[in-house]
């Protein structure tokens, strides 16, 4: 092995291996000089761990090496262990002392010399080496194929890199595993969005790499708890999850319900708690809850699920005790949470420990060159769920992919609403064959749904300016007066609407009137607080 830099090896002492006596040191096979004797590898520095009780064959095997490598210089360390099987004991002594190691890898070449020490010391070796503690390639020596008298002394050696980009078959191996794991996150659709399909690597790392909090957002129908569901296979099957997985949408949960769904109760701790229940987050102890609609959760719910999420303990209703759980939380919100906690609807510190690995996922719209592959897989889930296998024909799968894409088609509800698409065109096929009409019959249906859904969504955003109003009025400014506007329906008064509003920046100039900012902002429109209201 050639190298330009110094080579420096770290190895435990062989304390069965590197003994012998008399003559056969030097006929015998010893590990420890073995490795020093090796034509093509010079190692200019060897860092010896050795237990206190070995020092004196420690003493003999450095002489040994200054005879048959005098370049070497021989670094012994007094390495004492109660227990050399006690896994916990080796790794953290190991640890404490390559922590303490001055590595200079831009000026020298490491080794760990894997051959001699206890199994468990070579495995603690080589967890800290994957995991970069150590810059060093792995050493190992062995005797010579030749046995009897013919065998060298000398052995023979190989260094192994695990850096596995370097083996083409297992780069091409653990490439492909990836690739089926993006697969099954994205539920075997081939997807062609490359923005969908850079979230869903990231995703990946994060499900496999860290049991911190995930939050997914995106709009209603997106498939937040589709993936999920996946997140947590993978991690079931990856990272060693082993509980459940607990699904809940926090919009259907109010009151002592949400207190008892999620933290659970003692029996008689209100109007009908006539048993105990032990609250979902304590179902998922040891597995995943997904908590769907976070941002509706109550200010006390959110409270008790951050000290839930930092402490792993919780309190239920009508009790003192407090109930362990170590589950891991996905949240999903279709909601601005930063613009909640402006206006005191949810907790800043919660969103703070949530929002680590936030991952937004775009609409059925956004993603309009993924159509074709979800239609596919809509079809057959129609078929594995109704046991009943349904086809389009040519002209009918053209026909429907070109309203899909186009900017007729609003996907308002998302993939929702291609799965109801689905639905009514699989139930209606005549035959089982999905035809021309049946997609044009859907395609009525669905510009029908959407037209309401318009209006509504029209009529919910300004009930006080007409369409030919708001056509005057430029989209940037458009989306700025909308969220004012619902603010103030969702408000009491002009000054609880200015205040919810003007949150952060009446923080910094204390003397600002929010009510007369808002007043001031609705005349640049020609509104008046009653026109709102």
């Amino acid at each position: 092995m050639a190298s330009a830099k110094p080579i420096i090896t770290f190895g435990f002492l062989g304390s069965t291996l590197d003994r012998a006596q008399g003559a056969e040191r030097w006929s015998k096979w010893r590990p420890t000089v073995a490795m020093c004797q090796q034509e093509d590898l010079l190692i200019s520095r060897l860092e010896l761990l050795v237990e206190p009780k070995f020092a004196d064959l420690a003493k003999s095997v450095v002489a040994d090496i200054a005879k048959v490598s005098p370049e070497t210089e021989v670094v012994v360390h007094e390495f004492a262990l109660r227990d050399p099987w006690d896994f916990q004991e080796v790794y953290e002594r190991l640890y404490d002392f390559v922590r303490g190691y001055d590595f200079q890898p831009e000026k020298e070449d490491y080794l760990i010399h894997l051959t001699t020490g206890t199994h468990v010391a070579q495995i603690c070796w080589f967890l800290l080496n994957e995991a970069n503690f150590i810059p060093a390639r792995l050493l190992q020596t062995s005797p010579s194929r030749e046995g009897g008298r013919d065998a060298k002394a000398s052995g023979r050696y190989e260094i192994i890199d695990i850096d596995l980009s370097k083996y083409d078959r297992l780069s091409t191996r653990f490439a492909q595993e990836q690739e089926r794991t993006l697969d099954f996150l994205k539920s075997g659709i081939a997807t062609k969005s490359k923005g969908f399909n850079k979230l869903i690597e990231q995703i990946e790392l994060v499900a496999v790499n860290s049991k911190a909090p995930i939050l997914i957002t995106g709009p209603t129908g997106a498939g937040k708890s589709m993936l999920a569901g996946r997140i947590y296979d993978l991690r079931r099957s990856r990272a060693g999850l082993s509980g459940r997985f607990v699904e809940v949408n926090c919009a259907t949960l109010r009151g002592d319900q949400a207190m008892s769904a999620l933290f659970g109760h003692k029996r008689g701790s209100f109007t009908g708690a006539q048993s105990d229940r032990p609250g979902l987050l304590k179902e998922a102890d040891k597995g995943l809850i997904f908590l769907d609609e976070i941002g509706e959760l109550g200010l006390d719910e959110q409270a008790m699920l951050l000290r839930a999420l930092e402490d792993k303990t919780f309190l239920p209703l009508g009790s003192d005790k407090a109930v362990q759980s170590d589950f891991q939380l996905i949240a999903g919100t279709n909601r601005d949470l930063r613009a909640h906690v402006v206006a005191g609807k949810f907790r800043d510190d919660l969103l703070a420990r949530i929002n680590l690995w936030t991952f937004t996922l775009p609409s059925l719209a956004e993603r309009r060159e993924d159509i074709a592959a979800n239609l596919d897989f809509e079809l057959e889930r129609y078929a594995k769920s109704h046991r009943r296998q349904v086809r389009m024909n040519k002209e009918a799968r053209e026909a429907f992919l070109k309203f899909a894409k186009s900017t007729d088609a609003k996907w308002s509800a998302n993939f929702r609403d291609l799965n109801a698409a689905v639905t009514r065109m699989a139930t209606l096929a005549p035959k089982g064959r999905i035809t021309v009409e049946c997609v044009e019959t859907e395609m009525l249906r669905l510009k029908e749904v959407w037209r309401v859904v318009g209006q509504e969504v029209l009529s919910d955003q300004c009930l006080a300016l007409s369409p030919e109003r708001r056509a005057e009025i430029d989209p940037f400014d458009l989306a700025q007066l909308d969220f004012v506007l619902k603010a103030c329906r969702e408000s009491k008064t002009l000054s609880d609407a200015g205040r919810k509003l003007f949150a952060v920046s009446r923080s910094k100039r204390s003397k600002m009137n929010d009510a007369d900012r808002l007043k001031k902002y609705l005349a640049r429109f020609q509104l008046k607080w009653e026109d709102v209201k």
